[in-house]
This record gives C-alpha cells, structure tokens and sequence, in this order.
C-alpha cells in the first residue's frame, strides 16, 4: 500500500469510529495535530513504526492497511482492542488545598475509557479531561494525588450541588458547590473540616470549568 492509501484508510477508520484526531495523537504520544498533519498534508510521509503498530491494535486491522509492509501476521481477532474514547489528561492540577495556581493546560497524556460506560455516565467526550488532585481540602471524598474527570459541558449553566473545578481569585481548584436560598447565589465548601469555605459567593467571581463526575486513585 503506498503513502496516500495509508492516509486515506486511516482517514476513513476515523470517520466510521467517530475518532477525533487529536485524541489519536495523544494515544501515540505525540503533539494534537499530529494525525491530522499526517492525513491532510502528508507530514510525516509516513507512520513510525511504533505508531502505526499502536494505531493498528487499536483500530483492530493489519499494519498493512496502515502502510505496514506485506508478510506482516495481522493482530488475532482474540487480541483485537474494542473501540475506546480517549480522554486527554492535562498537565496541571486542581488544588484541594489552600490553592494553587497553574496556566499550563497542555495535554501529558491521555486515558482511555469504554465509550458506553461514557454514555450511561451522560457525558459528551469531547468535553472531558483528566486532572490530578492536589492538597487534602476535599478529604475523604478526594484524596491528594486522586485523578478526577472533568465535564467542561456541564458547567454554570446547569450549576447544581455537586463536586466542580472552578476558579477564584485566578485560583485553580476543586471544591464542593452547595446552592443557596437566593436565586444564582451558592458557596463554596471544602469536605475537609480543617479547611476553609466561601459562603454566599456572588457568580460573577467564579469560573466554573466543569464538573467532576468520576475520580479514580492509586490503591497501596
């Protein structure tokens, strides 16, 4: 198969999984517009070995269609991964604590998750993101170090009683909303005794960047 078939198969195994590129790239490690890069312009000519062999499994085919050379045994249909949804974890982290602040929202990775369990969690996966907990002001229901998923769909629009990332005073943190009795009002609250809440904050000084709707940690 030559440089351009290749592209276009890849192309079309994206369109018909629904896949997006820059999930793709981070799945190989490489820069979000890298795939995309590859397909439209042809830059790089062709897939690094390691590559096209981790794209292979996961779209389930032979390297060959991929640009691998001939003669290549294709992956056992017992070994083929099923479709996922890869979800970009940032570099950066939510204070549980007394606040950290931190502009680097670059991707340094990815997770993968089963597409169905994303549907019956309700959520839009072009909206999600992966971050790292940091402090122990949410203890015990967030521990320092737990990684939390964050729907950016679900956000001051449909602000509610629930655990969100949000930001104040320039502050990147996680914390616990609790609705008020006045109309649009609600607080801030930490889980954690020892830590301080804002009561009765007024919307106009908080960015709510998502709600957290999945938390995983490292066990022992």
């Amino acid at each position: 198969m030559n440089d351009l078939s290749a592209r276009h198969a890849l192309d079309r195994l994206i369109a018909e999984r629904r896949e997006r590129y820059e999930a793709l790239s981070r799945l190989i490690g490489r820069n979000p517009a890298y795939i995309q890069q590859y397909i439209k312009r042809g830059t790089p000519r062709k897939l690094d070995e390691a590559d096209r062999r981790t794209l292979a499994r996961y779209f389930g085919v032979d390297e060959q269609v991929l640009g691998g050379p001939e003669g290549v045994a294709p992956i056992p249909a017992k070994r083929r991964q099923p479709p996922v949804v890869v979800v970009p974890r940032l570099s950066l982290g939510a204070s549980a604590g007394a606040g950290s602040l931190d502009d680097d929202e670059r991707a340094s990775g990815a997770m993968a998750f089963d597409p169905a369990w994303l549907r019956e969690m309700g959520v839009k996966p072009d909206a999600l993101s992966i971050i790292r907990v940091d402090g122990e002001s949410m203890a015990p229901t967030l521990s320092d170090g737990d990684e939390i998923m964050v729907d950016g769909a679900d956000g001051a629009a449909r602000l509610r009683d629930g655990i969100y990332v949000l930001r104040l005073d320039d502050v990147l943190m996680v914390k616990r909303v609790a609705m008020g009795p006045k109309r649009g009002r609600f607080s801030v609250r930490s889980d954690n005794p020892h830590f301080p809440n804002w009561d009765d904050i007024d919307p106009a000084l908080v960015d709510i960047v998502g709600r957290v709707v999945w938390t995983g940690r490292r066990v022992g």
